[in-house]
């Protein structure tokens, strides 16, 4: 008895995996009485029950899928649906290969920077500027300078005022965290 709940559940576990992964269903899988059929060249063929659909379906060597399912009644359309997926994730694929992915580049910066360390610092922000990356200036203070934080944020205000027309500056400056976020600007 033990053994056959076991079972049961891994198939029921296994049925659920499924529905979750591709929650088209088609040719059997789809309940309901009653659908609207949409034919393969794409003319409604109007309301049928599920049996005879099927048949239309099977007759003209395609698959029942399921397009609108909460639609009254429900909307399926005959296709060919191994070309169907085919499509849709190819549609995938090229939205992901369009998306840019934004990249936050951190440059930290003292307050007692030299100004010989603070140019090259400098120079490696325009890089990443250029490469249209965000850069997250951050002045980090160490035991006795937090109590003289000005003098960090007159460091960040040089280098907000230096890249005010290359770039969008976003200043943040909190009590304990003041960071510069430089983001290249837009050409329209």
């Amino acid at each position: 008895m033990y053994f056959r709940t076991g079972f049961c559940l891994f198939y029921f576990f296994q049925w659920r995996c499924s529905v979750i992964s591709d929650k088209t269903r088609i040719n059997e899988k789809i309940r309901g009485k009653e659908f609207r059929i949409i034919s393969f060249d794409g003319e409604q063929l109007g309301i049928m029950t599920a049996e005879q659909a099927l048949n239309l379906a099977s007759s003209q060597g395609y698959d029942l899928v399921e397009i609108a399912p909460s639609a009254t009644p429900p909307v399926c359309k005959i296709m060919d649906y191994s070309k169907y997926k085919y499509e849709q994730t190819r549609k995938l694929k090229e939205a992901k290969k369009n998306q840019k992915q934004v990249v936050i580049k951190e440059i930290k910066v003292t307050a007692r920077i030299d100004s010989h360390d603070l140019e090259t610092k400098l120079n490696q922000v325009t890089k990443f500027l250029e490469k249209e990356n965000k850069v997250k200036v951050t002045l980090v203070l160490f035991g006795r300078e937090k109590m003289h934080a000005n003098l960090g944020v007159t460091t960040l205000d040089e280098i907000a005022e230096k890249f005010s027309e290359t770039a969008e500056v976003e200043k943040k400056y909190a009590d304990k965290q003041k960071h510069l976020i430089l983001s290249p600007k837009k050409v329209k």
